[in-house]
């Protein structure tokens, strides 16, 4: 910590002035006061850690674990595709080994992450070139979860990176080792924009605290700030020549308009750096760590302004204090254990017990054992009460915008919550700014992109409840409510081109099937369509199944415009024998395409009537006085 001592300044009668008791009171030195000066870490008993949890032996640099108050996830060692565990995160001790995991990627997962707005769904990106959403039950998995939500396809290589949007509902970032960022609605299981401006691979990215922009930081060594409606470059640091070439990281410094960085020098020092997004030629400051050869992860607390610097392979968590004025950072302390960490999770502010005085708790990963250490970052305090000063209102679990709302345009800031009883304490302004434009050309830059995405989701037999499922949204209820029919025609447009029917049962009532050339299949239809980005064979791990099931599953396909209007074969002559094969064969296909969706129509309105028939059976009993009790 720098500090200031005064020099005394020997008295003498040729001296025009003696020095007054006031002047020695300013000279004396000075350290800078701090309310976090004295934070510690500690270590749980071993009954409060997870033990026996085959932790991932990946190399890549991202965290392999997200934590919210419900649960913990970390992604583990498996043979044969990629899967995580997510456990409810009282369930501490020793872990089962055949405790249910979450498998339905075809390869090693990369990166997870819970939604901020909801703790019961979790993202995943993986190396098999997909982003899935998942949904875990209210009291924990019972079995294997294979069922995703939303599965989206838009990478051509793998997925590295993704981040949930601070204040808009189901937006979705996610980074890939093709030098492309998606930005994602995950509502309607569709791209929002592609950001291509990257050439090369992407190492980190960051959200602004209002979600307006985002930084990312690249193996070109260039530091950038996006914004992600218009998908350009709002601000681009110069090639950094002083950077080495392993991964490095950057994340937004709150509402302060600065970005912190953490890097390796060319001569393999570890080095921090605070930049400002207005003036992005030369880092406001720069600062040597150690010498250390790991990458420095960077987790930054915007309640209390502490920036927790934590080495995957070191034994200790540095932080810093994060100031306004110069010189910006200032060191606080170090908190040192004897095992080295793989990676580290972050518990959400309104995760915190703020009876110990807990800022801070990570979730540690050993790198050497199957165990999970909490590991709590206290301030020391006297009393148990509550201390507002270091308990400023956090994020709650109030979004400020909906998708469509932050897609048209709309920036607002994050609803706040008191930590002391969770009532909202603010109700931030709505200010405007540019809404997505120019979608086709920026889509037109990408690679087909494929999503999938479950319609209507399983209904217990006999039930016609409109009530919400566990960990379901009044948004999702509400398109639940709507008919399938409805739902149906709206889905299934031009461009989408693949249907996948299972009707078995509905509500208890069953569905005859026609046979026939519009449904070669019987109850499954399923017709593949063949693009860049679509695997191999028709994806099941999404498909559920079951008895007492009705589900509807759509692909939508995004691909470059061809012409503005007509397809290319109207408009001229092909040229070879594959061009006018093509044009044929493509335009088969929209024909079984518009046969399936008569078809499907037909068949739901089939399915309506006979519901409307059983309902009304057991009205007209009612009517009559038949089968009513005497209570």
């Amino acid at each position: 910590m720098p500090f200031q001592v005064a020099m005394e300044v020997p008295f003498s009668e040729s001296s025009p002035k003696s020095p007054s008791p006031d002047n020695n009171r300013q000279m004396a030195f000075k350290i800078r006061s701090s309310k976090f000066r004295h934070i510690y870490g500690t270590i749980p008993k071993k009954d409060l850690c997870y033990e026996n949890i085959r932790i991932t032996r990946n190399t890549h640099d991202s965290n392999f674990c997200a934590v919210n108050p419900k649960f913990l996830a970390v992604v583990t060692e498996t043979g044969g595709g990629g899967s995580f565990l997510c456990i409810p995160l009282k369930q501490s001790g020793r872990v089962d080994p055949k405790t249910p995991h979450i498998c339905g990627h075809a390869g090693v997962v990369l990166d997870i992450k819970f939604n901020p707005f909801n703790d019961n769904i979790i993202a995943s990106s993986s190396e098999d070139c997909t982003v899935k959403v998942w949904s875990i039950p209210e009291d924990g998995l019972k079995s294997n979860l294979s069922e995703w939500i939303v599965d989206l396809h838009g990478h051509k290589r793998r997925v590295g990176y993704i981040e949930w949007h601070p204040t808009a509902e189901n937006i979705l970032l996610s980074a890939g080792f093709d030098y492309k960022c998606v930005l994602w609605n995950v509502e309607q299981a569709e791209p929002v924009n592609v950001i291509s401006c990257h050439d090369n691979t992407v190492f980190s990215m960051s959200w602004s605290q209002d979600g307006s922009l985002f930084s990312t930081s690249c193996k070109d060594k260039k530091l950038r700030i996006i914004d992600p409606r218009m998908a350009r470059v709002a601000a681009e640091s110069p090639v950094q020549d002083n950077l080495g070439s392993r991964s490095w990281k950057s994340v937004f410094l709150g509402d302060t308009g600065r970005v912190f960085t953490s890097y390796h020098s060319r001569f393999c020092d570890r080095e921090i750096a605070v930049w400002d997004i207005k003036n992005m030629s030369a880092p406001m400051r720069t600062e040597g760590i150690d010498n250390a050869s790991s990458i420095l992860l960077p987790y930054y607390d915007q309640d209390t302004k502490i920036m927790y610097l934590a080495g995957k392979g070191d034994s200790n968590i540095r932080y810093f204090e994060i100031d306004d004025e110069s010189p910006y950072t200032h060191y606080l302390n170090s908190f040192i254990t004897s095992d080295p960490q793989r990676g580290l999770g972050v518990m959400p502010k309104r995760g915190c017990n703020t009876d110990r005085c807990e800022v801070m708790r990570f979730y540690k990963l050993h790198a050497s054992k199957n165990l999970i250490e909490p590991l709590s970052m206290i301030v020391p305090r006297k009393s148990s009460v509550f201390h507002d000063d270091i308990y400023p209102p956090t994020a709650s679990l109030i979004p400020s915008l909906s998708a469509d709302e932050w897609i048209s345009g709309q920036t607002r800031g994050q609803i706040l919550m008191s930590m002391l009883d969770g009532h909202v304490t603010n109700s931030p302004k709505v200010t405007s700014a540019k809404a997505v434009q120019n979608k086709d050309s920026t889509l037109s830059q990408a690679p087909t992109i494929t999503t999938y995405k479950a319609v209507n989701r399983p209904r217990p037999e006999g039930s016609v409840s409109t009530q919400p499922y566990a960990g379901e949204t009044t948004a999702t209820t509400n398109h639940r409510s709507i008919p399938a029919s409805l739902r149906n025609i709206k889905q299934l447009s031009t461009n989408e081109e693949f249907v996948s029917i299972k009707n078995e049962k509905s509500n208890g009532v069953p569905v005859d099937t026609p046979d026939g050339p519009m449904s070669p299949s019987g109850s499954n239809t399923v017709k593949k369509v063949w693009s860049p980005t679509s695997p191999s064979k028709a994806t099941t791990n999404g498909f559920p199944g079951g008895d007492n099931e009705s589900v509807t599953h759509v692909k939508k396909v995004w691909s470059s415009p061809q012409s503005p209007a007509i397809p290319r074969w109207f408009g001229e002559t092909p040229t070879n024998e594959a061009e006018l094969r093509k044009a044929y064969f493509k335009q088969l296909e929209e024909i079984g395409s518009l046969k399936e969706q008569i078809s499907l129509k037909d068949k739901r309105i089939r399915q309506l009537e006979e519901e409307i028939s059983m309902l009304k059976l057991p009205v007209a009993g009612a009517e009559s006085g038949e089968g009513q009790s005497e209570c």
